[in-house]
């Protein structure tokens, strides 16, 4: 065995003889009785096995990573819904809550945490990573909770995705591959996200029943709809929180006599927003008189106001702020600077909105 610096390899003769143990040890997969017991004991075929490895424990018994034809065959679909079904069996059981009845919901829109996000002050001038990122929002949420005091809350309405995970595979890229720099490795900020929203849910729902809405977004388009359907398999034992986390682009949630859209922000555009909102939800818009939409994506704050000619029916299409940092890219461009912030909002039944919450970080 040679020594090369600090590492140590071995030589071509000790290689070659490892090889040669190996190829004894599993002449083909015809002729070794310990691999067809293995395969034998698995109700697994010959002839649908793709490949094998193997190696051998120190007491002399065989070991067998095996791949099989099923194995390609595959799709996230289905391994997502085992794992889905596997973390059910462990959901928390929580505790019935006696409430009284209220007459107003109350919106918590914390958007584009962006879990994973990294930026250097010597940078960009300011400091953000995954432990800013919870804190902020954990303050936040608390803060437009302590805004609402006074008001009767009879459900909160929890808004959750919109770029939660700032990448979406293990090349620290987003859906469409555009590379990011991060705080962390990929299923580090899956967990942290997890846990961050499950500590907001258990947050909210010791004020009222919570309804949690899941937008689809461009960072993490299949990494938070997974964390979404985890999010709701941890709360599965939970009677007072409904989860619509379906795959669609935008989201639709009626409460009184309000209608509010939800979208990620980079979907269709804004002027084409109301008509949608007409067009896909035709019952609920014919039974409501204020509707809303709250977008995202941006990280800033823009309003819209379409009336119609005779100024009686009016959709408010608006943009929510960030509780992020920019990172090095938006701060080269220009991008930055605006308020850090967590937005809720107050709706009565028959009103519509009646108050706005910033909580704003320093």
């Amino acid at each position: 065995m040679k020594e090369y610096g600090r590492r140590l390899r071995l030589s071509t003769d000790e290689e070659n003889l490892i090889y040669k143990h190996r190829a004894k040890s599993v002449d083909n997969i015809n002729d070794n009785s310990a691999l067809n017991q293995h395969l034998s004991d698995r109700g697994i075929e010959q002839k649908d096995v793709v490949s094998v490895k193997h190696w051998q424990s120190a007491s002399g018994d065989y070991r067998f990573s095996i791949v099989t034809k099923e194995d390609y065959g595959l799709d996230e679909q289905k391994i997502f819904d085992n794992v889905n079904k596997f973390i059910e069996g462990y959901s928390p059981d929580y505790k019935k809550i006696k409430r009284e009845k209220g007459n107003h919901l109350l919106v918590i829109n914390p958007a584009d945490i962006h879990i994973g996000k990294y930026a250097n002050a010597l940078e960009t001038g300011e400091e953000y990573d995954c432990e800013t990122a919870v804190k902020r929002v954990l303050e936040g949420v608390q803060g437009l909770i302590d805004k609402a005091k006074g008001f009767d809350i009879d459900k909160v309405l929890f808004c959750i995705g919109n770029d939660i995970l700032h990448t979406d595979n293990v090349m620290s890229s987003t859906t469409k591959g555009t590379f990011q720099d991060t705080d962390g490795k990929w299923w580090e900020h899956y967990e942290i996200a997890l846990m961050l929203y499950v500590k907001c849910v258990e947050m909210l729902r010791e004020i009222a029943p919570v309804d949690v809405l899941h937008s689809m977004s461009n960072h993490d388009y299949q990494s938070g709809f997974h964390l979404a359907h985890t999010l709701k398999s941890w709360f599965r034992k939970a009677d007072d929180v409904k989860f619509d986390i379906s795959v669609s682009a935008r989201k639709y949630y009626v409460y009184g006599l309000n209608l509010i859209g939800l979208e990620h922000g980079d979907g269709a555009k804004v002027d084409k927003l109301p008509l949608l909102m007409a067009n896909e939800k035709p019952k609920e818009w014919s039974k409501t008189t204020h509707r809303y939409w709250y977008l995202h994506h941006l990280h800033h704050k823009i309003k819209h106001k379409y009336l119609d000619a005779k100024d009686y029916i009016g959709v408010t299409v608006e943009y929510m702020r960030s509780p992020s940092s920019s990172d090095s890219w938006h701060s080269a461009k220009g991008f930055c600077g605006v308020p850090r912030a967590c937005e809720g909002f107050l709706h009565d039944k028959e009103s519509g909105q009646v108050a706005r919450l910033t909580h704003y970080f320093k």
